[in-house]
């Protein structure tokens, strides 16, 4: 009996000592256990320091969440809602009712700021930048539209790509958190963890969703990507093509126009018609060139037709003094009524002016005013710039001294002698010394008359000196007139007037009057009634 005791006493004793250390063990491994909890999740804050850096993607989720939750609260209200307007209609339910209606319009607010995030998650991010496809390159000017438009799409697809990186880093990331995660659910006895693990393997599937979209979307973009820059670097090839072969068109134009100036220096001595040609080749080398030009780019030519004839007449008002002076300056070049290099005269708001022509432009002439008898007499200062539009001709009278070969003018001298002088002595001298001194210039003007007959119809052509006779109140007016140059009419009429005077005055019987007064005084007196007063 004692034996059978003893053996009892000893099985109880090893089963005490055997649960004694199944205790110790156990203890030992739920602190291992949470050991091993706690260097996941501190793996896990680690994680998630990282994950936070990718701001645009975790902020894009974090939005989408929030918009998910406002609309589930919105879903449970409006279900509330209609709970309490059915079947309670008690204070409190009215209170409540009231509450939530209010609730309700601030979420149904919330959505409509959030609505861009209801339908999927990362739906910005996810979604490139259009490409622009209509840009046809039509002119030199849209190649440079063209590169920068292919570099604005490559920058967008470079960022597009970086997005796609970045978001992959991400997964890979998430992917760890969920790897450990799966560990913690091993050694979660107690489920603490469990809604954490849910979530992170829904937020897994949304990114691994997210990835293979943008990987899809990436390929498309760069696939039109290239086809849009096969097509640009195609139109641009035709452009500058196009650009060479008018380059060289205009080349050839330019130089046979330098060599017609060259045959028109050769075969054109005089200086003022030269200087005209040259102008009249320049402007139509310039002509033909916009012409070139202007129909080698235009698309329709009908179109810019019907254009310019809806606006021609509001263009036609607004530029009438433009098109009038383009009009006069083809009166004045093909009409040949004025030259570069001649002499005339024209009057402007009262004004006269004497000058020489320095260019006849497209909208106007330039006039540089010389010293003339104009200039001594009305205006007394010279040396001015005047510009007149090519309009002018039309409605001012503009007067050439210097027309077509005729390089003279009729120029007149005025002096007045007494009555008692003898006035056939003074004509005469006045003849011989103007018939002296114009002598050369009568004999051009003979030979300018000549060639002008071919042109014109002339009667008169005397060109010797002219002198006439009038009865002025203060004597005789001797008026001598003869030919001078066109250019310096007041040299020879110093020169023709100072020899006069030296004549005259080497005469006794010819006096140079001015006006004077007599006196005669009588010896005996008179008595003169003035004012009915007596003055002796």
């Amino acid at each position: 009996m004692s034996k059978i005791f003893l053996f009892l006493f000893l099985i109880f004793s090893l089963t005490s000592a055997a649960s004694e250390e199944n205790k110790k063990l156990a203890i030992e491994n739920e602190e291992i256990r949470k050991s091993k909890i706690l260097e996941y999740v501190s793996a896990l804050n680690k994680l998630e320091h990282e994950i936070s850096k990718e701001k645009v993607w975790m902020k894009s989720y974090a939005s989408y969440l929030t918009s998910m939750e406002v609309r589930n609260s919105l879903k449970n209200i409006k279900n509330r809602i209609s709970y309490l307007k059915k079947s309670d209609d008690s204070a409190s339910g009215v209170d409540e009712l009231n509450a939530l209606i209010s609730k309700e319009k601030i979420l149904a607010s919330q959505i409509e700021q959030l609505k861009e995030k209801d339908s999927a998650p990362f739906s910005k991010l996810l979604t490139p930048s259009e490409i622009d496809d209509t840009l046809v390159i039509s002119n030199p000017f849209d190649i440079f539209t063209g590169i920068s438009l292919l570099k604005t799409l490559n920058a967008n697809y470079d960022d597009y790509i970086k997005r796609k990186d970045e978001l992959t880093e991400l997964i890979a990331l998430i992917r760890k958190e969920n790897d450990i995660y799966k560990e913690i659910e091993i050694l979660d006895k107690e489920k603490k963890y469990q809604q954490e693990i849910t979530l992170k393997e829904k937020q897994l599937e949304r990114f691994e969703t997210a990835l293979d979209t943008i990987t899809v979307t990436a390929e498309v973009y760069q696939k039109r990507l290239e086809i849009i820059e096969l097509n640009l670097n195609k139109e641009v090839q035709e452009q500058i093509w196009k650009l060479a072969n008018i380059g060289i068109i205009i080349l050839v134009i330019f130089l046979i126009f330098f060599l017609l100036k060259l045959i028109v220096k050769k075969y054109i001595t005089d200086n003022e018609r030269f200087y005209m040609a040259n102008k009249i080749i320049t402007f139509m080398n310039v002509t033909l060139v916009i012409i070139i030009v202007f129909f080698s780019y235009i698309e329709n030519a009908s179109y810019l037709i019907t254009i310019l004839g809806f606006a021609s007449a509001g263009i036609a008002i607004a530029m009438k003094d433009w098109f009038m002076s383009i009009l006069g300056w083809l009166v004045i070049v093909f009409g040949g009524s004025i030259h570069v290099g001649d002499r005339i005269r024209i009057e402007m708001d009262g004004v006269e002016y004497v000058g020489d022509v320095m260019d006849i432009a497209l909208l106007r002439i330039t006039l540089l005013e010389d010293v003339t008898l104009t200039t001594y007499k009305i205006n007394r200062r010279a040396g001015r710039i005047i510009f007149v539009p090519n309009n002018y001709i039309f409605t001012r009278m503009i007067a050439n001294y210097s027309h077509s070969s005729l390089k003279t003018v009729w120029d007149g001298i005025d002096i007045v002698i007494t009555f008692d002088s003898n006035h056939k002595k003074a004509m005469s001298l006045c003849k011989k010394i103007a018939k002296k001194y114009s002598k050369g210039y009568t004999d051009i003007t003979r030979k300018q008359l000549n060639k002008l007959r071919n042109h014109y119809s002339l009667k008169n052509t005397n060109v010797e000196p002219r002198i006439f006779s009038f009865i002025e109140p203060n004597g005789i007016n001797i008026s001598t007139w003869y030919l001078t140059n066109a250019y310096a009419t007041l040299t020879l009429r110093s020169i023709i007037s100072t020899e006069i005077i030296d004549a005259f005055n080497l005469e006794d019987d010819i006096v140079i009057a001015y006006p004077t007064q007599r006196l005669h005084i009588e010896n005996s007196e008179k008595k003169i009634s003035f004012d009915d007063k007596e003055v002796v």
